[in-house]
Formats: C-alpha cells, structure tokens, sequence
C-alpha cells in the first residue's frame, strides 16, 4: 500500500498539470477582441513578463548561492547533499507557478473584456477558468515536486523494512526524518521566491496605483484606467504581478510548508506499535498529508465544473458554490483516508509527562477545525472590508470631515478587525490540538489548505475581472460591458478580501506546524520564556514585522514618488495629453458635451502616453527595494540559532510569529476596508443623507486613505504571511545543526 501511495502522490500532481493545460488552452482559443483591445492588452503582459524576467534574474543568483551554502553544509548524519537539489526544485516550481499564472492571466484579461460584449456568464467562465490555471498549477507543481522528491529519497535513505520491535522502528525512524529534512529544501526553496515575489510585486503595483491614483485621479481628475494616465498599463501590470504571481506563491509557501511540517510531526509516531503494526511501516501520520492534500486536487477539480453562472446571475453564488461543492468533496474523500490509513486508537506521552489517547476520529474533526476556521478568517475579512459594511460605512462617514478622519478611521477598523479572526484561530489551534496533539493543529493546516486549487482559482479570477475592467474603459467598449466587468470586479473585491484573510489564517498556522516541527527536530520539548535568552528572542522576534513592515512601506513610497514625478511630468510635457487633459477639464468629463475640435483634441492624445517608462521605473524600483526585507528573513534565524541556541530561535519564532500575524491582519484589513470605501463614493456614497459622488470632497479625502492603505494590504501585510513561513523553514532546515 505503501508503494502505491507514493506512486498516487505525484501522479495527482500531473492530473492537476494536465487540468491546467486544458483550462490554458481553452482560455487562448477565446476571442482576444479587436485591434486596440489587442494592443493593450500586448501592453499589460509585456510589462507583467519584463517584471517577471527582471526578478527571476535577480532570484537565480540567490538561489544558486543559496543552493551551493546547503550543499556544502549539509551534515551526512542527518542530512545529504541533495537537500540542495530539493531547494533547487522548490524554487523552479513556485516560479514556474508564478510564470504560468502571470501568463494566463494575461491572456484571460482581454478575452474576459470581449466576452463581457455578449454575456455576463461567458466572462465569469473565461475569468475564472483563467484564476483556475494559477490555482491547478499550484496545487500540481506543488504535490508532484514534494510526492516525487518523497518517492526518490525514501528509497535512497530509508528503504523499506521490516519492523518487529521498538528498536527496529527507531531506526526506521531516524531514516525517515533524515529523508523529511532533506525535502524541507524544497519548502526551504519555494518559500524563498514567494517572499522576493511578494515583496518584489507588491512594491511594483503599489508604486504604479499610487502614482495613478494621486496624479491622475486627484490632480487631474480623470477616471481610473484612462488611457491618457501614463501610470495606467504599469497598475493594470501590477495587478497581475501582486495579485496572481504573488498571492499564488505565497499559497504554494503554504501549502508546502503545511505537509512538510505535518510530516515531520507524524513521523513520531513511527515507533508506536499501534502505527508500525498496520502494514504500513508506521508511515500513516507522515503519508496523510499527502493524500488529504491529492483529494483536494480532486475534489478542486470537480468544484471547477460548478462555477456556473447565467445572464443576470450571481457571480458570487457560483463561486461559491463551486467551493463548497469541492469542500464537501475534500471532507468525504479525507474521511474514508482517515479511517483506512490511520489507526483506531493510540496513546502519546504530552508535554507533561502524562499518557493522552487519540483516534483517527480525532484526527478528522482537527481537518474540520482547520477548514471551517479557513472559511470563518476569510468571511470575518469580507465583513470588515466589504462594501456597504458597518465598518467601511464608518470610514465613508469620517470621510465628510478629510483625510485625517478617514485615516483615524481606517486605522481603528484595521486594528478592531484582529480580534474575531484571532480568536477563531486560537479555537482551531486548541480544537485541533484537543483531538490529536501536535499532529492535529499540522493536519487542519493541510485541511485548511487542500482546497487550495480552488481557492487560489477564486482568488486569481478578481485582478483578472479587474484588469477586464481597466480594458473595457481604455478602449472605451460600450457602457453594458464595464457594467458587466464593474459586476465581476465587485465580486472579485470580496473574493481578494477572503483570500487574503485565508492566507493570513493559513500562514498562521503553517507557521505553527513548520514551529512544532523545529522544535522536535531541535529536540525541544518546550522552551521557558523565563530564560533571558528566550525572552530576548521573544522581544527580536516580536519586532521584526515592523521593520519588515517598515522596508516595505518605505519602499513603496521610494517607488511611488519616482512614478508621481513621472506621471507629472508627461501631463506637462507632452503637448497632446496636455490638451486632452484641458478639454476633459473644460467639459466637466461629459464626453456628451464634446464639440468636434474637442473630439479631435482628444482622438490626437491617443498612443501619446508613455506608458514603458513608468513600466520600467515600477520593475527596477521592485527589484532593487525588494532585496533588504528577503535578506533579513533569511539572515536573522541563522544568526539567532547559531548565536544564541535553539530555544533563543524558539522564542524568536514565537515572537514573530504572534506579532506578523495581527500586523498581517491590520494591515491588509485596514487597507481593504479603505479601498471599499474610495470605491462607495464612486458608485455614489450617502453621508448624513447626502449622496456623494466622484470629484467630491469626501471622495478625494476616500483617495487619500486608499492610498495610504494600498502598501498596507497589498504590500506589508501580505509579505508579513512569507516572512512567518521563510524564518520557520529556514529555522527547521538548521534544527539539526542545533542539536
């Protein structure tokens, strides 16, 4: 049986693969639209693959370096030379993941615009099939790299055999966790690029809608994705670079991380007879999170067939029943792996000393607790930063009085917003550890992500609506098909906001599980905060986020100011936009009350905008600013553990681990709830019983706060998730250096 899961592991990976090369290919036979739709939409993905370019060069230096160190440093004893190769692999995947993503991405945008021509259905299919191809590759890279380094090291390190005692288990054992470390490379790799990716992509697309959004809509005035804004092609780029590449390397972060720390922490209970006595050479608790993680490929495949929607429809009810159609799936399918793979019953010595019971029972509800705590974080998200929601109505009525009160606002619900979904994630934490131990909270980390597929499908479908959208207006389509993309995008608003509370509770926990994990590779059995040591890791630990947070920021507004000044500078210098910007100004943006010289006027700014320019400041910008925050989530665990010991490490985990997720939180929910409430003036926002429109007071004090919340929620708080996970890999890949 064993055998035959290790061959089912990658092939499920492949079925993923292939999935994702039939959603590509139905997505490219699509009608791109006509020649100006076309052009822009050559402009949107050429920037998006300059960036990526820029970076994966950037990136291939380090990983090289990084590979070489590993190699070199690897101890026989428990470890090999290959754990280099495991890294390598990894990072090829996540940026093989980021590339196909970004790629289809690209291409599903204008198909998306021209379909909304027809059919508000077609759009939603062409969209999400699109997010599909980020979620499938995800998901297939993921499990085909870990399933297939699984199957070539245990036969290299720990071939089978057979155990008849104690003794003989250890050994086993020992074997196993030598072949484990060895993989956590791979996470070690993967976890690597999703951090430059995140940071490197966030400071691009926030440096390019700031610059749009306080040049263009601000100063002068015009609708968001116009084409006379220069800044406009780069925020529809970074869209695409933020939202799918990034968030689709921060899930792979996870996912990965989630079964490589549950695998270490079932490999413990190899020498339990109630394990090794099974037929399975007491590999059930290291084999699980593997299978539970090959149903939800499964079980997202599936679910994708449901999403489904008719003209005048619910975008949302069909992405959602998609989802709940493949979760019901998942919890079937991993019910009847729970109770075939693992035993009836067993009993572990706890931190105390004391002998504690669990079942495979057990082992479900904790896979229950980790998915329902996934859904609760992401739903608590949307509640806080949705539209139309008390909280974001509260922004919307501060805004009467400026900025400055839209800004106290936002800050109060961002901090407000930490407290439900942290305590759902202690009820996941204490339920999962309640039915099964340590295992347990490793195992509803899985749970939480095995859908990932899906998830990811659902999350990558908004920027793709969004960028239908910014299309739509700058080839100026007629009015029903921005209301058909403006009705996506709407639903694409709340789907981002979910998947960013759903990272956010799934890096939490991965942490959590990559956390217990070093510590039993450490051989910690707990860690005393009473240790000065330990609490001065804590402290280190705890301060971290906001340096992080602080580099990034900076960094945004470095990138930021270059593309204002640029911005600027073509509306000045650039006779055409100048003019077009002064008839639009003049006809108070009522393109009915355009004369015939008006229309020439502005026919002649068509093309003029120098949208490479402020392509080319946002990627070096990235590239340049994203180097300081990765070199200080890598640096700082090695020059902790090796400085100051495994439990000062200990504590500098516990450290940012608590304090990176309520900033993560803050952060994003606070920059979600500000962009929704920019976007209710926008759609017309009632304040004391005055309807506010765009252009208005209230509206630009909205712009202001967004702006400030835009490094905040795509950004900072996003990065933050990566930096828990890098420090956690890069503290288990060491553990046994610490020994």
């Amino acid at each position: 049986m064993v055998s035959t899961i290790l061959l089912a592991v990658p092939a499920l990976g492949i079925l993923a693969l292939i999935f994702m090369f039939i959603k590509s290919a139905g997505v490219s036979k699509q009608d791109p639209g006509n020649e100006l739709m076309q052009r822009i939409g050559k402009n949107i993905a050429d920037g998006a693959m300059a960036f990526l370019k820029a970076e994966y060069k950037v990136l291939a230096i380090f990983v090289a370096v990084v590979a070489v160190i590993l190699a070199l440093t690897a101890d026989p004893a428990t470890s090999s030379m290959m754990i280099a190769v495991a890294f390598v692999l990894g990072a090829i995947c996540s940026a093989l993941a980021g590339f196909i993503g970004m790629n289809v991405a690209t291409k599903a945008n204008i198909r998306t615009t021209q379909a909304a021509r027809t059919s508000l259905g077609k759009a939603l299919g062409v969209a999400f099939d699109g997010g599909a191809v980020m979620g499938l590759g995800v998901v297939g890279l993921g499990l085909f790299g870990l399933g297939l380094l699984f199957f070539l090291f245990k036969g290299q390190f720990a071939p089978d055999v057979t155990i008849t005692d104690a003794t003989t288990a250890a050994a086993a054992q020992a074997a196993m966790l030598k072949v484990i470390t060895v993989i956590t490379g791979f996470s070690f790799g993967a976890s690597s690029i999703a951090l430059f990716a995140r940071v490197g992509g966030g400071i691009y697309t926030k440096a390019a809608d700031v610059g749009a959004d306080l040049v263009g809509k601000v100063e002068a005035g015009i609708p968001e994705d116009h084409p006379l804004n220069p800044a406009t092609i780069a925020d529809n780029v970074g869209d695409n670079v933020g939202d799918v590449a990034g968030m689709g390397a921060d899930l792979f972060e996870s996912y990965v991380g989630s079964i490589i720390g549950t695998m270490v922490i079932g490999a413990a209970y190899m020498t339990l007879p109630a394990f090794y006595n099974t037929g399975l050479g007491g590999l059930n608790g290291v084999l699980l999170p593997l299978v539970v993680a090959g149903i939800g490929i499964i079980a997202s495949i599936i679910g994708t067939f449901f999403v489904r929607v008719k003209e005048g429809g619910d975008p949302q009810k069909a992405l959602n029943l998609g989802e709940l159609i493949a979760a019901a799936i998942m919890l079937a399918g991993t019910f009847f792996a729970v109770t075939t793979l693992m035993p009836a019953e067993w009993s572990v010595e706890n931190s105390n000393g004391l002998l504690q019971t669990y079942t495979n029972m057990g082992i479900f509800y904790a896979i229950l607790f980790g998915l329902v705590a996934g859904l609760g974080i992401g739903y608590i998200t949307e509640y806080y930063t949705g539209t139309g929601t008390k909280p974001v109505q509260g922004i919307v009525d501060q805004s009467l009085t400026g900025a400055a009160t839209n800004i106290i606002s936002g800050l109060a619900v961002g901090m407000r917003s930490t407290a439900y979904p942290i305590i759902v994630l202690c009820a996941a934490i204490i339920g999962s550890y309640y039915f099964a131990g340590l295992y347990g909270i490793g195992i509803a980390a899985v749970g939480m992500l095995a859908n990932t597929g899906i998830q990811l499908a659902v999350d990558a479908y908004g920027p793709i609506s969004d960028n239908a959208g910014g299309i739509a207006e700058m080839a100026g389509l007629p009015k029903e098909v921005r209301e058909r993309t403006d009705k996506l995008d709407a639903v694409g608003n709340t789907t981002a906001a979910i998947g960013k509370g759903f990272a956010i509770g799934s890096a939490a926990l991965t942490a959590l599980v990559l956390f217990a994990a070093f510590m039993q590779t450490a051989g910690l059995t707990n860690i005393d905060i009473a240790n000065p040591y330990v609490t001065a890791g804590l402290f280190l630990g705890a301060m971290l986020p906001f340096l992080f947070s602080a580099f990034s920021m900076e960094a945004v507004g470095r990138a930021a100011n270059d593309m204002i000044q640029e911005v600027r500078r073509q509306f000045l210098e650039i006779p055409e936009l100048k003019a077009a910007l002064e008839v639009m100004k003049r006809a108070g943006h009522d393109t009915s009350k355009y004369s015939a010289a008006d229309l020439a006027t502005f026919n002649a700014a068509d093309g003029k905008a120098d949208y490479e320019k402020c392509v080319e400041i946002s990627t070096k910008a990235s590239i340049r600013e994203m180097v300081m925050p990765g070199l200080i989530a890598v640096i700082t665990p090695v020059a902790v553990g090796f400085g100051g010991g495994a439990e000062m490490l200990g504590g500098l985990l516990a450290g940012v681990t608590s304090a990176g997720v309520m900033m993560a939180i803050f952060q994003s929910n606070a920059g979600g709830a500000w962009d929704n409430a920019k976007k209710m003036f926008e759609e017309g926002a009632s304040v004391q019983g005055t309807i506010f429109h765009k252009g208005s007071e209230p509206h630009k004090a909205a712009v202001v706060g967004d702006t400030v919340g835009d490094p905040f929620k795509d950004t900072s708080g996003p990065s933050l998730n990566i930096l828990l996970k890098l420090m956690a890999v890069v503290s288990l890949v060491i553990a046994p250096f610490l020994v």
